[in-house]
């Protein structure tokens, strides 16, 4: 029977040698992971149920530095109690001091390999799929009971196949194809679905710029994103791991529900409106529309080629008169890398404030929540009501380029009208 990625990676977990779609299986899970707020529910949840020890100490991640420094004591609390509980568990996969983002340090880490099973309580756990892992998100509760046992029950989904071909245009990004994805899926259309993303264009893409794309598979309402491993995934992962791993990718003849086909080579610069991110247009439909703040990076393109990106606009400008940017590196490595560059540099010269690395304004929680009156670009993956603080905030999605553009313009324009 010709299989998908998704049925290939839950067959191996579930021990079975083929696996239909809409089957249920119990699999066992390669790699469990939790955050800051969603790894106390699961401990409480964890010993509530009588349990006492994780199934797999090596196997069980907690990235419980997100939000550092931590914006009151009850998050400063939850973070010291899951330190001391990653000790008495033997649990070294233990990030807590401001390591960064999940989603973004795990691979950088070499945790993430093709042909893994893994289960987040966090719904951006699809990122991992760029490296050609089965990564799916779950709550706080089904995350204990994967911390018991090591195994969790899947149906298993069929699958979405999205092909971008062609070459990608100055000043468009992984970004823009992601966004071209959601306007044509909208954010219910792939529900429970995995989505494989192919095609020659992310040939030319980086790992860390493919991240952008499977990061946002979960605004399709998608269970998952995942693209077969090529030579720069073994490169990638050559520099961070010496784990042995075996490919997944899907048979020639395997089944899709629908295959969607989007040409690189005519897409502009986009952005998505308020307040889905499916509301897609191209940039210069919403031209001149004023901005209050930017901010660049986190988990979805907080990443050292982000950052370059956004400094290529910056570099010799200034932040616009009644603007705040923010500038949030996904990870400290990546804000190493950026101090090594001169890329923080290029930022604070330009007006700009440079958060540590970790979630930042993304989810309203810190360090840039917005107002009833403001308008927003950002980089994030979501620009729902109330998603960085006020209900009534505007918040509208882009590339690094074109949020760096709006900085300096103080309006959404395109990025060339900046740079020329």
């Amino acid at each position: 029977m010709p299989s998908t990625i998704a049925q290939k990676v839950l067959a191996r977990a579930a021990g079975k040698k083929q696996v239909k779609v809409g089957e249920i299986v119990t699999a066992r899970v390669d790699l469990a992971m939790a955050n800051d707020l969603t790894a106390p529910l699961a401990f409480k949840q964890f010993h509530a149920a009588g349990a006492s020890k994780v199934f797999d100490p090596a196997k069980v991640c907690i990235m419980a530095g997100r939000h550092m420094p931590f914006r009151d004591a009850q998050i400063a609390t939850a973070v010291e109690g899951l330190r001391k509980l990653c000790a008495e568990q033997g649990i070294r996969h233990f990030y807590g001091n401001g390591e960064g983002m999940d989603h973004a340090l795990a691979p950088e880490l070499g945790l993430f390999r093709p042909g893994m099973l893994i289960m987040n309580a966090d719904s951006h756990a699809c990122t991992a799929g760029a490296l050609g892992s089965f990564s799916i998100p779950v709550g706080s509760t089904d995350i204990a009971y994967v911390f018991a046992f090591g195994e969790s029950w899947f149906l298993v989904p069929s699958s979405i196949r999205v092909r971008y071909t062609g070459k990608l245009r100055p000043y468009v990004t992984s970004k823009d194809l992601v966004l071209a994805t959601l306007g044509k899926i909208g954010v219910d259309g792939a529900r429970y679905k995995s989505i494989e993303f192919c095609g020659d264009t992310l040939t030319q893409l980086t790992p860390d710029e493919r991240f952008t794309i499977t990061n946002m598979a979960i605004e399709m309402g998608a269970k998952t994103g995942v693209m077969e491993p090529d030579a720069a995934t073994d490169a990638y992962l050559r520099a961070r791991t010496s784990v042995p791993y075996e490919a997944v990718t899907s048979d020639p003849d395997a089944e899709f529900d629908q295959t969607l086909d989007i040409d690189a080579n005519t897409l502009p610069p986009l952005v998505a409106k308020p307040f889905l991110p499916s509301n897609v247009v191209p940039a210069r439909e919403v031209r001149g529309t004023k901005v209050t703040q930017v901010t660049i990076g986190t988990c979805t393109n907080g990443r050292l080629i982000d950052l370059e990106q956004a400094a290529s606009v910056l570099r010799g400008h200034k932040v616009a008169p009644g603007v705040r940017l923010l500038i949030t590196p996904a990870t400290d490595i990546v804000y190493r890398q950026a101090l090594k560059a001169g890329l923080l540099e290029v930022f604070v010269d330009a007006g700009a404030v440079v958060n540590p690395p970790g979630c930042g304004p993304c989810a309203g929680i810190h360090m840039g929540v917005l107002t009833a009156s403001d308008v927003c670009v950002a980089t994030h993956n979501r620009n729902f009501r109330g998603r960085m603080g006020h209900r009534d905030a505007q918040i509208y999605l882009a590339s690094p380029y074109v949020a760096a553009a709006a900085a300096v313009a103080g309006a959404i324009v395109d990025p060339q009208e900046v740079l020329q």
